[in-house]
């Protein structure tokens, strides 16, 4: 199996979302789909000196309105900040989207959904077709990691080709697929390649990688049983590329 490897690593994008974060009045509510959203909009906070007043007013008036999440991690971030989740048990952006259309009227005040530079274009374009507005604002983007060959390359050196890699990104896929393919060599064809959610396999089945299970939801138990079903015995549990 392949050790966790970090590809890719978020950086911060100009803090334009505290402008919106400051008037809650004039949206219905939040979207996040990843943690690092979450973990960007609050480093906007600290940045712009605005966490006190997040603190003491903007906290509540946010929280009376709907905070729409991706999963248990994102889930727990925002709460740490203050804020009520909803959709949580939603495994991918599809079904938080159907989610959300089940529970929003159209022509509403818009949801407010910091992102980051490669969100897919699932969700959005759900909501559009259904008449619920959207105010995207870019809070992040991902960048190769410093030492991803490296730390591939380590791993390859004392393991050996691993008997699976799962890409828990389309980005994380973009930047460390070609070190995979130089490092394993002849032997590329063997690894089974398991992907985190439907956006990730999608952009696997693109780029010619055959995905052998895609995690029913985004959480080590379902990638672990994903995996079970294609691995070996003797090779049950993995964990993959980030």
């Amino acid at each position: 199996m392949l050790g966790k490897c970090v590809l890719t690593r978020p950086t911060l994008m100009r803090c334009l979302v505290c402008g919106q974060l400051s008037h809650p009045e004039a949206y219905g509510g939040l979207i996040f789909t990843s943690p690092r959203a979450v973990e960007a909009v609050e480093l906007c906070l600290e940045r712009d000196n605005k966490l006190e007043v997040w603190k003491k007013s903007l906290k509540e008036k946010w929280h009376v309105k709907p905070a729409y999440v991706v999963g248990q991690a994102t889930a727990c971030l925002v709460r740490k900040i203050g804020l009520a989740t909803e959709g949580e048990k939603c495994g991918n952006g599809e079904k938080l989207a159907e989610y959300i259309c089940s529970r929003e009227k159209p022509e509403t005040l818009p949801l407010l959904f910091p992102c980051g530079t490669l969100k897919g274009e699932t969700l959005p374009k759900m909501l559009r077709q259904k008449g619920i507005p959207l105010e995207s604002i870019t809070v992040y983007q991902k960048i190769q990691h410093p030492g991803i060959r490296d730390s591939l390359k380590n791993y390859f050196s004392s393991q050996g080709v691993p008997a699976s890699v799962t890409f828990f990104s389309p980005s994380g896929l973009t930047h460390g697929l070609s070190y995979i393919q130089e490092l394993s060599g002849d032997s590329f064809d063997q690894i089974k390649f398991a992907a985190i959610g439907p956006t990730t396999a999608r952009a696997m089945a693109s780029a010619g990688i055959p995905v052998s299970c895609t995690a029913e939801r985004p959480c080590p138990h379902d990638l672990a049983a994903g995996l079970q079903k294609v691995l070996r015995p003797e090779s049950l549990s993995c964990s993959g590329a980030a």
